[in-house]
């Protein structure tokens, strides 16, 4: 008998002692706090696109061929005129017979009016003929002689790519205006086709004026509507790192493009360049676009906030006393994604709970909200 109470007095000290141990144990929660506090809000969106210049001049040939030489390199600034490649005229063989025959029948032609002209030249000045007659002989030896040069001039542009009376000849390729010669697509030897009304043309080079660059690059169908014309832009190139470029925005494209499953609208800024870098056309590039602004707001950290389980309104904790909160609702205004802007539902002497560090017990309340 003694030893059954000598066991159960054992037993019960035994879960007194493990009782206690497990009341130790507990500690009471103690949550830090925040207080709200002053900022500046900025909500942005990023474009991504690339640097181009400002207007590209393409070079084409105005005559058909093979490039002879090419006397400049990619990289080159010329000036309005500067010689760029010269063509080597590759005649078509028929034309080149036709043309050549039309000379030598005009030379006949020539011929007979000349002697019809010499003739009635004699006649006319021993009064045998009227003066009205002569002239008309005048008249077709003169168009004969027209005539020939024109044929000649044309059998030159044929064989030659140019004429003997021109100024300036097709074959030479030069610059139509002044810049920098972004690319030369051909090499000598390459075969080129003068631009008309049923080709492009070979383009022979590119030039641009470098220090007139734009970004140009695509905007989400649900950031579109917040830009407008005069937007300043902070463009940054994947080039040239830690530094920006201030840009303004100048167009807006009137009809979105899908790309990948979104609806994608082109834009373009006029970028201002330094002379710290050499920026290239087609660096990669993205631009920051303020889609709103407010300086000096009442605000909290993003992470303060909690949203009610079946309602989604946000609300935030504040201390009411030791370790004590109560639940205030907040109407929410624009985010930076860090900070958001509180309009009402609380004040700068407010103490906010930091949820992040709850208890069970507190996650439970906030799921029944």
């Amino acid at each position: 008998m003694r030893k059954i109470i000598f066991i159960t007095i054992a037993l019960l000290l035994v879960g007194v002692l493990l009782w206690l141990g497990m009341k130790n144990k507990e500690t009471v929660t103690k949550y830090e706090t925040e207080k709200p506090f002053k900022a500046n809000i900025v909500r942005k969106t990023v474009a991504t696109g690339k640097i181009v210049p400002l207007e590209e001049v393409e070079i084409k040939p105005q005559i058909s061929g093979i490039i002879d030489k090419i006397y400049l390199e990619e990289g080159a600034h010329v000036k309005k005129g500067d010689l760029i490649a010269t063509v080597r005229v590759v005649p078509n063989e028929q034309n080149l017979i036709s043309a050549k025959g039309t000379v030598t029948n005009l030379k006949l032609t020539l011929n007979n009016s000349k002697i019809s002209y010499d003739r009635n030249k004699a006649l006319y000045e021993k009064g045998v003929i009227a003066r009205q007659e002569f002239e008309n002989a005048e008249l077709s030896y003169n168009q004969a002689k027209q005539n020939l040069r024109n044929a000649q001039n044309n059998y030159q542009i044929i064989r030659k790519g140019s004429s003997s009376s021109s100024s300036s000849a097709n074959t030479n390729i030069r610059a139509t205006t002044s810049g920098m010669i972004l690319e030369i697509p051909v090499k000598e030897g390459y075969q080129v086709i003068q631009s008309n009304n049923f080709n492009a043309g070979t383009t022979i080079a590119t030039i641009a004026d470098m220090n007139k660059m734009i970004f140009e690059g695509q905007v989400d169908e649900a950031e579109v509507g917040k830009i407008k014309n005069g937007t300043t832009l902070e463009v940054s190139l994947g080039a040239i790192e830690g530094k920006k470029y201030p840009a303004k925005l100048n167009f807006i494209a009137p009809k979105g493009t899908e790309v990948q499953g979104a609806v994608q609208f082109k834009i373009k800024g006029e970028v201002t360049l330094d002379d710290e870098y050499f920026v290239r056309a087609g660096y990669s590039a993205n631009a920051d676009i303020v889609l709103e602004q407010k300086d000096s707001v009442l605000s909290i950290k993003e992470g303060l906030l909690q949203f009610a389980k079946k309602t989604d309104k946000p609300y935030v904790e504040v201390k009411t006393g030791d370790n004590e909160f109560e639940k205030r609702d907040v109407e929410l205004g624009i985010s930076d994604g860090i900070n958001v802007e509180i309009i009402s539902g609380i004040s700068m002497d407010d103490e906010i709970k930091i949820w992040n560090k709850t208890s069970k017990k507190d996650k439970k309340e906030t799921d029944e909200e």
